[in-house]
């Protein structure tokens, strides 16, 4: 019963608008952008199609935070880098599959080579691609200004750390990328959400 109800799922999904949500290897911020982005799955469930692809440093991080069997249960495609081009999400990108390309958080490693064009990791190679066939990508750098920031560890400990002018460089220079908007916090994924895919969509 249990493979019939997931084909199921996984049909019905087929008929929605996808979104592809890119995860790194930077738990700043991670817990509240995989509840935020489960709110936006369930508030858009009856158009929206959310697919999960966690770069390599991405699976790990969530295992760390101890999030990935939830991050399995909420969603029903997470998929792991194998390589740049797989699994084949650039391609997709470019075919027009996914509405958008989000990637959050972000680190600072995938900010600069976004930033310059560097294309060896799967979200990096995606974000590139998907841009040269003009569909929307979002980010949310770990690294957003140059300063002092606080994040939680898996342990609920607090941790202090500093943010580098060089990193807040790459992050001002993707921001002036045409077609690519820099989100700060967790909460304005909801605004990206909101833009594409309106209230009157989802009656």
């Amino acid at each position: 019963m249990k493979c019939v109800n997931m084909t199921g799922k996984l049909a019905e999904a087929e008929k929605k608008r996808k979104v592809a949500w890119g995860i790194t290897g930077s738990g700043d911020r991670l817990p509240e952008t995989i509840s935020i982005m489960k709110e936006m799955k369930e508030e858009y469930q009856h158009n929206v199609d959310v697919r999960v692809f966690l770069s390599k440093a991405g699976e790990q991080v969530v295992k760390w935070y101890k999030l990935h069997e939830q991050l399995q249960q909420d969603f029903i495609r997470v998929s792991v880098e194998n390589n740049s081009n797989s699994p084949f999400l650039a391609g997709d990108l470019q075919l027009g599959k996914f509405e958008f390309l989000l990637i959050a958080p972000a680190t600072s490693n995938t900010v600069a080579k976004i930033s310059v064009g560097i294309t060896d990791t799967l979200l990096c190679n995606s974000a590139v691609m998907a841009l040269k066939a003009f569909v929307p990508v979002y980010i949310m750098p770990s690294d957003y200004k140059e300063g002092t920031v606080v994040t939680r560890l898996p342990n609920g400990k607090d941790l202090r750390l500093r943010v580098r002018k060089e990193d807040a460089e790459n992050t001002r220079k993707l921001s002036l990328m045409e077609n690519v908007s820099v989100l700060e916090k967790p909460e304005d994924i909801c605004k990206v959400f909101l833009k594409h895919f309106s209230t009157k969509e989802q009656k």
